[in-house]
């Protein structure tokens, strides 16, 4: 049995999340993790009345030695410090919150192999999502103009999304850095041609009724190409996370990107 913690079970991904590590045979929920919970105990709460897990309000109180993977969506102001404490106490993250800057992800990569502690930063636990990057990627060799549109819903913290920026990272090693539309172009409203990386534009929009979905387009001469991925249900990331549960031990270094386990 891996013993998990789920931090951020009271968000809409953390409790779908604890419901999938529940359901799981080849799973045992040593514990639950949010700053903000009042319960002690995950029974408390009505979708989980049957279940006797503790519930942690403080990182400290945590014995590293009683859990083996640390499943994390919580918040980007958060994530750093979570990931950290889980690497330092030889527990291994998976990580689906998005927010840390290039910087962290250095800090934390050099903790995991001084650790040796393996862990993976999935800017999407998506099947989909994963094979929307690949083909990204395999398209820009042949039509470098390419602009991306995320969509997701109204609650959204951070924008671009994860996926959208590594998205357009994987794309970067592949296509040279060029200004794409007309190089005198000016905008008449800040913002109107999206945010700027490499030359590519990303567009994030914010709705509600939306989930998470995501909109390559390329163009080129007399042709255009969109590559579209939706997620309509947060259960669709639940077989990406309960990959990385299973597989993420058997490594000792922090990985980015689900598609290095599949």
């Amino acid at each position: 049995m891996i013993k998990v913690l789920v931090a951020g079970f009271k968000g809409r991904m953390g409790n779908t999340t604890t419901k999938m590590v529940l359901e799981n045979t080849d799973f045992e929920l040593a514990g639950v993790y949010d700053p903000s919970a009042s319960e002690s105990n995950l029974s408390e709460l009505p979708d989980f009345e049957n279940e006797d897990v503790p519930v942690y309000t403080k990182a400290v109180d945590i014995d590293g030695s009683t859990i083996d993977v640390w499943i994390d969506f919580t918040s980007p102001v958060s994530v750093y410090e979570n990931v950290k404490f889980a690497l330092s106490h030889s527990i291994s993250p998976v990580i689906g919150t998005t927010g840390l800057t290039n910087d962290q992800v250095d800090e934390l990569k050099k903790i995991a192999k001084k650790n040796k502690v393996g862990g993976l930063i999935a800017p999407n636990f998506g099947i989909s999502a994963v094979l929307l990057m690949q083909f990204a990627q395999q398209a820009a060799k042949y039509l470098p103009d390419v602009e991306i549109i995320e969509m997701h819903h109204d609650k959204k913290l951070d924008a671009p999304s994860g996926t959208a920026l590594n998205t357009a990272k994987l794309i970067s090693e592949v296509r040279k850095q060029k200004i794409q539309g007309n190089p005198e172009e000016k905008e008449s409203l800040i913002g109107a041609r999206g945010a700027d990386y490499e030359g590519m534009r990303i567009h994030s929009v914010r709705l509600p009724g939306y989930v998470a979905h995501e909109q390559v387009l390329f163009g080129g001469q007399g042709e255009a190409l969109t590559i579209r991925q939706d997620s309509f249900d947060r259960i669709s990331f639940m077989s990406g996370v309960e990959v990385a549960v299973k597989k993420i031990r058997d490594y000792d270094e922090l990985l980015i990107g689900l598609e290095n386990l599949l």
